[in-house]
């Protein structure tokens, strides 16, 4: 593969600027970021990072070009929305090469990632006509009550290596029809997804003869924090671990700024004695294994009905003796990478806990090395059978290690599934129906988001994203979640020829 032909394609070329950003694709060493691809360890390029008198340039035009773009009507920002989901239709082979390249994700992966950009943007289109307010009756007489919804200004967006280019689009996508504009800060893990990210939507702006700063990037660990303690962005949208969301939170909270707050999951399925078993191993195996286990969505623990224990285990063992570890970029692989050495640090670590804590690994973790494996990131999918309260399962770690437990009824299943400090996704295997609605009742499930019959990993467009607890309660993507990007405002309109009083004061002069 030829990932600077992949590059070039996708209009990153030798010391090029990205529109509204002070960012190059550069050669040099001078405050670069480096990315290099888990895959094979080679380096791909290196890309300047934003200063402080760049960032104050960003913002300042960022902040100028939301005088304009709040004022352009709600379908017409559609309209340009539109055209950069037209646009990544015709960069999605490459940037899905890219994105599954320099992140080490399967191409399979990466091309979905893609896919969800475009159903995104899709999505915000008709949304554009559809930002609407509710009308209510005033207790006074002629009078007229409804609430609007306006646009808030800057939206910080900080997104995190495992999905380089899909979190953007789904907050600068709802972001972009609600009249804001945004400024990106993405993973110095993955920043070329990124800069060729930018690339696309500044084509699609310029076309349309917009100004700069609708659309901006800037790089490098440092602006993060200039983002949070910056009150002239009055939204910041983090995703990433718990640990750094919480300084964000109290950061962007400090400055009675808002937070769009997606953090960790640590998910589990519940496989009842009703499961339809094929299903079952599948959607644990791909929840376990998937990205390498570097989903915020993984499943992380497996909780078992004790009937069906002993020979659900084994069919998962024998699944995992099945999977195919290598390049991603080979669509026969199942497992690639892990995004770097330092996260193969974290993987062994969590191995060496559980054991310590009292884990029995029934399919046994490693490094792979030599040939193939030279890049020093690729490890071994594990199983263990572990207790709920071991202080390494409370825990979430990024990678591919699956937690197995047995319980005896669904209410004690149920309380395991939510024993844990993590809110997002969650999922039960049955064919029982009063099980399924009980898991997904008032006494069920805890998470933002809860499944009967797929994985926990993984999800669609059209629903709200998010968890609860400590994944930070923000919701991303569909449902009404566009209503997090703007500021909601009741009026009150008085076309009487007096002025009456709510609750009937009397004020007479």
């Amino acid at each position: 593969m030829d990932i600077k032909k992949v590059l070039n394609q996708l209009g990153i070329t030798e010391n090029n600027s990205g529109t509204s950003t002070g960012q190059q694709w550069m050669e040099s060493d001078a405050k670069v970021i480096t990315s290099s691809s888990p895959v094979d360890g080679k380096e791909i390029a290196k890309v300047s990072t934003t200063s402080a008198e760049d960032y104050e340039k960003v913002i300042s035009t960022s902040a100028g070009a939301f005088l304009f773009w709040r004022n352009v009507p709600a379908p017409k920002r559609g309209e340009i929305v539109r055209q950069l989901g037209e646009a990544l239709r015709l960069n999605k082979e490459n940037l899905g090469i890219l994105v599954s390249y320099e992140m080490g994700k399967s191409l399979q992966e990466g091309l979905g990632e893609v896919q969800e950009m475009i159903d995104i943007c899709d999505f915000a289109v008709g949304l554009s006509r559809q930002l609407y307010g509710l009308t209510m009756h005033s207790e006074r007489p002629d009078h007229r009550m409804y609430e609007q919804w306006h646009p808030m200004g800057i939206v910080g967006v900080i997104s995190a290596f495992n999905f380089p280019v899909a979190v953007w689009s789904w907050n600068t996508a709802l972001a972009l029809v609600c009249g804001n504009v945004c400024v990106w800060k993405p993973s110095s893990k993955t920043p070329l997804c990124a800069v060729a990210c930018q690339h696309i939507i500044a084509s699609v702006l310029k076309a349309n003869d917009m100004p700069e700063g609708i659309s901006a990037l800037i790089t490098g660990n440092p602006v993060g924090d200039l983002i949070n303690n910056d009150p002239r962005i009055p939204l910041v949208s983090f995703t990433g671990s718990t640990r750094v969301g919480r300084l964000v939170s109290s950061a962007v909270a400090g400055r009675f700024g808002r937070t769009i707050l997606e953090l960790g999951g640590n998910n589990a399925i519940i496989v009842s004695k009703d499961a339809d078993l094929d299903i079952a191993i599948i959607g644990a195996a791909f929840g376990a294994v998937g990205t390498a286990g570097q989903r915020c969505t993984s499943t992380r623990r497996l909780i078992i009905q004790e009937d069906i224990y002993e020979d659900f285990k084994n069919k998962l063992v024998k699944a995992y003796g099945q999977l195919r570890i290598g390049d991603p970029l080979d669509q026969h692989n199942h497992v690639g990478p892990l995004i770097d050495k330092a996260a193969v640090a974290v993987y062994l670590e969590a191995i060496e806990k559980g054991k310590a804590q009292g884990a029995n690994f029934i399919v046994e973790g490693g490094v792979l090395e030599g040939g193939a494996y030279g890049s020093g990131c690729y490890v071994k999918p594990c199983i263990a059978e572990v207790k709920n309260h071991y202080q390494i399962v409370q825990e979430e770690t990024f990678a591919p290690i699956l937690y197995v437990m047995s319980y005896k009824t669904l209410e004690e299943a149920i309380a395991l599934q939510n024993g844990v400090p993590q809110g997002l996704s969650s999922a039960i295997m049955t064919l029982n129906l009063r099980e399924a609605e009980l898991f997904l009742s008032t006494n069920g499930s805890d998470c933002g988001i809860a499944n009967v019959n797929i994985g926990t990993s993984g999800a669609e467009i059209g629903g709200a994203f998010g968890g609860e607890k400590e994944t930070g309660g923000g919701r991303e993507s569909g449902s009404d979640a566009w209503k997090g990007y703007m500021r909601r405002q009741t009026n009150t309109i008085n076309y009487a020829n007096k002025l009456p009083l709510a609750q009937g004061i009397k004020f007479d002069l």
